[in-house]
């Protein structure tokens, strides 16, 4: 069975951050969780906690495994075809706090690949994943998204545009403020500090963008309007004492938080990913209404993979029917080499084994589609009587 338990975006920040996995801990979560089930994958965000899951129902398990009991009112659960249908949906965007935005889909494959390199991954969720994947990159390039640009980087630099700020900081340089680079770069500024912990890795060749050590964004933070802070710590890297002289506005991108609590400083001004995500975008409703035009794709990915399930199902029918195929031509062509000892044995054998193949072939391609309308049972049965299986 495939099922999978999650923290939706819609549970406040306090808690989800609570819920939320650093790298070591997500593998050490995997680990764990694969003592009890045949694969699992776990999707952290900044908006969600997913744990998907094939074998046998452990959700008590897992959530004791992951120490979440005080929060089991929090998760909610779906199997089958439900979470066939979640997943992609996920893939698509259409479950983000930014409706259609594209980290997602990296998001989903950095899962799958973590739970390969783990060897926690299972046969039928590797499937799932990959086609969860394909169907993500067909849904973007039909509804031509990026013609409608919405993310929290871009969200951010727009409101920041609007209000006048030219003097920047980034403290954290992976996806997320590498996109958010992208879009201030786009735009007029006058600087734009890069804190990060090997400076090396800032490779944009514009005097006016500065890679500082992390260590000395101190220095530097008297000198911006706005701060963009996305990082993956697990703790606060940006302190109240750290802002006493600065004077602007912080947008907090990460779960759990990078900023301490500063919403009682004067002349600051604080978002986190949720105030940040619900700041009004015109494009929004745009990608709406061209996402629901094309949401027939997650449907032909959707039964593709149920089909999938189905026809697995048939694995030892099929074994069964080639076995009856090989001791049928066997059992003809012995007959005939004792009846016509001279005949050409390679020959022959081929000339009954690919007839007898053919039959059988013909009954399992048959057998498939009748089980995929819904005639799979009946079917089977009179293949079973025919082929004496």
């Amino acid at each position: 069975m495939i099922y999978m338990i999650g923290v939706s975006k819609d549970v406040p920040l306090n808690i989800r951050q609570k819920l939320s996995f650093t790298k070591s801990r997500l593998m050490d979560a995997l680990l764990s969780i694969k003592l009890y089930v045949e694969g699992c994958v776990i999707l952290s965000t900044c908006n969600r906690t997913e744990i998907y899951v094939e074998g046998d129902n452990k959700v008590d398990e897992i959530i004791d495994i992951l120490g979440f009991r005080d929060f089991k009112d929090t998760f909610f659960y779906k199997e089958e075809r439900e979470c066939i249908e979640h997943l992609l949906n996920v893939a698509c965007g259409f479950y983000s706090n930014i409706l259609g935005e594209e980290q997602i889909l990296g998001q989903v494959r950095d899962a799958l690949i973590v739970s390969e390199e783990l060897k926690v991954i299972s046969g039928t969720l590797k499937r799932l994943f990959d086609v969860a994947i394909s169907c993500g990159k067909e849904f973007r390039f039909k509804s031509s998204l990026y013609k409608y640009p919405v993310s929290s980087s871009s969200i951010v630099i727009d409101y920041c545009r609007k209000n006048g700020v030219k003097r920047y900081m980034l403290i954290g340089y992976g996806d997320v403020n590498r996109l958010t680079a992208k879009y201030i770069l786009s735009n007029e500024f006058d600087i734009l500090y890069i804190a990060v912990r090997d400076v090396e890795k800032v490779n944009i060749e514009d005097k006016r963008v500065v890679a500082i050590n992390f260590k000395d964004k101190a220095q530097y933070i008297r000198d911006v309007e706005g701060i963009i802070c996305a990082t993956s710590a697990p703790h606060t890297v940006l302190r109240r004492d750290e802002l006493k002289d600065f004077r602007g506005y912080i947008f907090d991108l990460a779960v759990p938080r990078d900023v301490e609590d500063v919403k009682d400083l004067v002349d600051v001004v604080y978002f986190d990913i949720d105030t940040v995500t619900s700041i009004n975008d015109r494009n929004v409703e745009m990608r709406r209404r061209i996402m629901e035009e094309n949401r027939y794709i997650i449907q032909k990915y959707r039964d593709e993979f149920i089909n999938y399930i189905k026809i697995r199902g048939l694995s030892d029918v099929i074994r069964k029917l080639q076995k009856s195929s090989d001791n049928v031509y066997k059992k003809r062509l012995k007959r005939y080499i004792n009846k016509y000892p001279d005949s050409d044995f390679k020959t022959l054998e081929i000339l009954f084994k690919s007839t007898s193949d053919a039959y059988v072939n013909r009954a399992i391609e048959v057998l498939k589609q009748e089980l995929i309308e819904g005639r799979g049972e009946e079917c089977l049965r009179i293949v079973e009587k025919i082929f004496m299986i």
